[in-house]
C-alpha cells in the first residue's frame, strides 16, 4: 500500500466528465523494418510478462472513507490484462485522418477507476503493414519523465526480444482497513494547518520576484490571467480532436545553433508560428501575444522523494504578435532566460508543497462547480494552451519487440485552455502531438500542417545567416 502525494491526487480531484486528466501516446510501429512478424496475441503475452517491472500498471485506487485523506494504491488482486488491452481495425481508407479520429475517440473516454488506471489499444490496418498502439495512462500515475521511464521497460534496443515470465508471483495483498485509514487521517489533520505557513512563504517569493524585476528591469515571466482570449479559451466538452506531425531533429538543432538559442526556444517558436498562421486564417489573431503554460520537470531538483508527478511550470509568451520568425524565436529565447531565473526563485517544490495540503472534498466540489458553471468563460484567461517538451530516446527503440517509427504524445486539455501541444524527441525526429476540445478546435490538423512550413521558414533564415 502506498499513499498518493497531494500533487498526484490533485489530478484525480480536478477531473470531471469533461476535463479528463489522462495522457495518451500514439506509437506507430513497423514490423517490416526488421522482418518481425506482428501477432496480436504474442504482443499481448509479451506485455503481460513485463508488467511486474511496472508496479503502477497492476495497482488500483482505494479511497479513504469520506475522502478524509488522499487515496492509497493497492495491488489489484483481480487484475486481468483483457480489461486493459484491446484490438481494433483502422477504418478505410486507413490514413492519417482516420488514425487521428480513432485516437481522439479513445482520448475522449474516461478510465475506469475501479481498475488500474491505464489502457492500451492496438490498431491494425495501417499502410505498409504498420501497426499503431494507443496507450492511455492517468496523470495520477505518470508525468513526462515517469511516463518515458515506464515506456523504457516495454522497449528494447533490438527487435524480437522476449522476456521470461517472472520466477516469483507476488503474494496477494490484503485490502486496507478503512477504519485504520480514517483514524490515521484524523491524526494527520492538524498537519493540514501547515497550509497557513505557505501563505507568508508565497508572499515572500512574490516580493522577491518584484524586487528582481525592479532591480534589473527584466520582463520575466508573463503573469497568469493576462493572456488574450482565443476561440479555444472557453469551457471544454469531453470530445477531442487530434493531429500529429513529425519533423527532423537535425533541422531543429540547425536553427538552434544559428540563432544561439535552446531547443525548447525553437519548439515554442514553431508552435507560436503555427498558431499565428491558424488564427490569422480564421481571423482570430489577438493583438497581444498568446501565453503558454510550459511544464518543467523537477525530478532532479525536488527534495520530495515520494510520488510520481514532480513538475512545476513556467509561463511563456509565444510572440504570436510578431510576424518575423527570427525576431519571434529571439524574443522567446530572451524571455525564457529570465523566466528560468524566476522559476529558480520560486523553487522546484512550490506546486508539490501547496498540493500536499489539498483537501480532497473541497477540490472535487470546486472542480465540478467550475466545470458545470463554465466559469472559465467568466474570468480573464489564465493561459492560452499547454506546451510540453519531453526528452526521448536518441536511438532506435523496439516496443515489445517491434521498431518504433513514430511516437506522438498527447496531454490533457483544461477548462479555459482547450488546446495542448506535446513534443518528444525520438531517434533523430521531433514528434508533435496536438490535442484539443473538438468543439473549440475541430480543425486541429490545420495547426499541425503549419508546423513544417514554420520550420522551413526558420531553417531558410538560419542558413542565410551562416
Amino acid at each position: 500500500m502506498e499513499r498518493l502525494t497531494g500533487l498526484d491526487a490533485s489530478f484525480l480531484y480536478l477531473e470531471t466528465d469533461t476535463q479528463l486528466l489522462h495522457v495518451c501516446a500514439l506509437l506507430i510501429v513497423d514490423p517490416a523494418a526488421d522482418g518481425v512478424e506482428f501477432d496480436f496475441d504474442s504482443f499481448k503475452a509479451e506485455l503481460g510478462r513485463r508488467l511486474h517491472l511496472i508496479p503502477a500498471m497492476t495497482r488500483r485506487l482505494h479511497n479513504v472513507p469520506f475522502n478524509l485523506d488522499h487515496p492509497v494504491w493497492v495491488r489489484d488482486s483481480a487484475f486481468d490484462l483483457d480489461n486493459h488491452v484491446r484490438r481494433v481495425q483502422l477504418p478505410e481508407p486507413g490514413g492519417r485522418r482516420e488514425l487521428a479520429e480513432i485516437t481522439a475517440e479513445i482520448a475522449g473516454q474516461p478510465l475506469d477507476r475501479q481498475r488500474p488506471l491505464w489502457e492500451m489499444w492496438v490498431v491494425e490496418g495501417l499502410p505498409h503493414g504498420k501497426v499503431a498502439v494507443i496507450s492511455k495512462y492517468h496523470h495520477a500515475i505518470v508525468d513526462g519523465i515517469t511516463g518515458t521511464n515506464m515506456m523504457m521497460h516495454l522497449c528494447d534496443l533490438e527487435p524480437g526480444v522476449t522476456y521470461s515470465p517472472p520466477t516469483e508471483i507476488a503474494a496477494p495483498e490484503p485490502e486496507p482497513n478503512d477504519l485504520l485509514l480514517a483514524a490515521e487521517a484524523a491524526l494527520k489533520f492538524p498537519g493540514k494547518l501547515g497550509i497557513f505557513g505557505m501563505v507568508p512563504q508565497t508572499v515572500g517569493i512574490l516580493g522577491g520576484l518584484v524586487q528582481r524585476r525592479r532591480g534589473n528591469g527584466s520582463r520575466g515571466m508573463p503573469l497568469p490571467f493576462t493572456a488574450p482570449r482565443t476561440p479555444f479559451n472557453r469551457a471544454i466538452t469531453p470530445h477531442r480532436s487530434v493531429s500529429f506531425v513529425q519533423s527532423e531533429l537535425a533541422d531543429i538543432k540547425e536553427i538552434k545553433a544559428a540563432f544561439g538559442v535552446k531547443v525548447n526556444d525553437v519548439v515554442l517558436a514553431i508552435v507560436g508560428g503555427a498558431l499565428r498562421s491558424y488564427l490569422e486564417l480564421h481571423e482570430d489573431l489577438p493583438e497581444s501575444s498568446l501565453i503558454a503554460s510550459v511544464p518543467v520537470s523537477t525530478h532532479d531538483t525536488s527534495r520530495h522523494e515520494e510520488g510520481t508527478n514532480k513538475v512545476s511550470t513556467i509561463f511563456a509568451r509565444l510572440y504570436t504578435d510578431i510576424e518575423d520568425p527570427v525576431a519571434r524565436v529571439q524574443a522567446i529565447a530572451e524571455d525564457n532566460r529570465g523566466a528560468k531565473e524566476e522559476h529558480n526563485l520560486i523553487g522546484a517544490d512550490f506546486l508539490q508543497d501547496w498540493a500536499k495540503y489539498a483537501p480532497p472534498n473541497t477540490f472535487q466540489l470546486a472542480a465540478r462547480a467550475y466545470s458545470s458553471l463554465k466559469l472559465a468563460e467568466h474570468h480573464p484567461v489564465v493561459h492560452n494552451l499547454v506546451i510540453s517538451n519531453v526528452p526521448g530516446p536518441n536511438f532506435p527503440m523496439y516496443f515489445l519487440g517491434v521498431r518504433v517509427a513514430s511516437m506522438y504524445p498527447f496531454g490533457p486539455v483544461f477548462h479555459g485552455a482547450g488546446l495542448t501541444v506535446t513534443v518528444i524527441s525520438n531517434n533523430g525526429h521531433l514528434d508533435f502531438g496536438f490535442i484539443a476540445c473538438e468543439e473549440l478546435v475541430p480543425d486541429v490538423e490545420e495547426i499541425a500542417d503549419a508546423v513544417p512550413e514554420v520550420i522551413t521558414e526558420l531553417l531558410k533564415a538560419a542558413r542565410e545567416r551562416c
